[in-house]
């Protein structure tokens, strides 16, 4: 394709609260995953850097990942929360059949958001994440490693992926599979007798087919399962107007179903259309429409842009303030029902060879995101709560 499209969003991503969120851990009000939050300019980095199998936006799998040194930073504000922190990334193939690689990401967060200023203070706090990777290319045949361990002040989280690809009907029609187990070590700042774990299964297959010379599509099925402590120690819910502590199920089952197409247009420039389907046994119900574009501007520009549109239902047992006392209880807002608008570009420009061996290119990226909850009341002034998010990225990524 003569056109690079915008970078693919991991497939785990959009239900509210779907288990990619970490569910416990966090304080009232910390920025969640799935909400534009300090998870997402990483994770979005990290999959148009490692070309996630899933996504499967491309259909070579069969190729490993180029060489390459990335350093980014990255900063989100929105809600009352601040997050910063740089990120960095080496990989180097051997022997053309293995390519291992290694991350390192830093994460400094203020929260003053609405949970915290309605029940609790504001904090700052530092997370540390730290991660390894492989793959594997033997013929039409690839097979991925990750392992990635998270700390931060209460929470230390793990996790071990393998994804399988395979290239079939000459390169046309690319099968993958791929599963992940992780588990969380839950505490609770302040309190040494609490302590919890949560742990995750995620297993998914993808297909991507090569339509025509200028057109791909794919289709990505996953399956979630968590168990443990599945919501948050800070967190708490409303019942006749009094303060309760939150009380979420301790096993959640979810399923979520993405299809995409990609075109080349003809005039160096490409398209990008998706949507996600996700539902859970919480009773939540989410869609995600996407629709990006991008253009070269001569040999060293390039200028991508991308709107989409999020929402979901509320869980069965959350309420803005219950009126009966019953076995489960959350307020937490990714539970309810809310929308989120988003609208976002990249510019990119790359300076060609150094010391004719380092192909180097600098991106800029800017993200915007509205979000508007239905049944989630703001308690500072009785109405609706509504927030805007602004995440801008900026890194440097060279290929040798």
């Amino acid at each position: 394709m003569s056109a690079k499209v915008p970078a693919a969003r991991p497939a785990c991503k959009g239900a509210g609260v779907a288990a990619t969120e970490r569910p416990g851990g966090r304080r009232a009000g910390q920025p969640e995953r799935s909400d534009g939050s300090r998870h997402r300019p990483v994770l979005a980095w990290f999959a148009s850097l490692f070309g996630s199998l899933l996504a499967a936006t491309g259909a070579r799998a069969v190729d490993l990942p180029e060489d390459r040194a990335e350093a980014l930073f990255h900063s989100y504000s929105g809600g009352g929360v601040t997050a910063i922190g740089p990120a960095l990334l080496i990989r180097k193939s051997i022997a053309g059949k293995v390519s291992l690689g290694a991350s390192y990401y830093l994460d400094a967060v203020s929260n003053a958001s609405i949970d915290v200023v309605t029940t609790a203070s504001k904090y700052r706090e530092t997370r540390h994440e730290y991660g390894l990777f492989a793959d594997y290319a033997y013929r039409d045949f690839n097979v991925s490693l990750g392992a990635t361990t998270s700390r931060e002040p209460d929470y230390t989280a793990t996790a071990g992926s393998i994804d399988i690809a395979q290239e079939m009907f000459g390169g046309l029609t690319t099968v993958s599979l791929g599963f992940t187990r992780s588990a969380d070590d839950v505490k609770k700042k302040d309190s040494p007798e609490f302590s919890d774990e949560a742990k995750h299964w995620r297993y998914r297959v993808g297909v991507t087919q090569i339509l025509t010379p200028r057109w791909i599509a794919s289709a990505n099925v996953e399956v979630l399962a968590d168990s443990g402590f599945l919501g948050s120690p800070y967190r708490v819910a409303r019942v006749f107007g009094a303060a309760v502590p939150e009380r979420t199920p301790r096993t959640r089952s979810s399923r979520a179903l993405k299809m995409r197409v990609i075109g080349d247009l003809g005039s160096r420039d490409s398209m990008q259309a998706d949507y996600r389907y996700f539902y859970d046994t919480w009773g939540i119900r989410a869609h995600t429409a996407g629709l990006g574009y991008s253009r070269y501007f001569g040999g060293a520009w390039l200028a991508e842009g991308f709107v989409r549109y999020y929402t979901q239902d509320r869980a069965s047992f959350y309420s803005d303030n219950a009126e009966t006392e019953t076995t489960f209880i959350s307020r937490n807002r990714q539970l309810s029902s809310y929308s989120n608008a988003g609208v976002g570009a990249r510019v990119s420009y790359a300076f060609g060879k150094l010391r004719n061996r380092f192909d180097t290119r600098l991106v800029g990226a800017y993200e915007f995101n509205r979000f508007s909850f239905s049944d989630f009341t703001d308690l500072r002034n009785g109405d609706r709560y509504r927030y805007n998010t602004n995440v801008l990225q900026v890194y440097l990524s060279a290929t040798f």
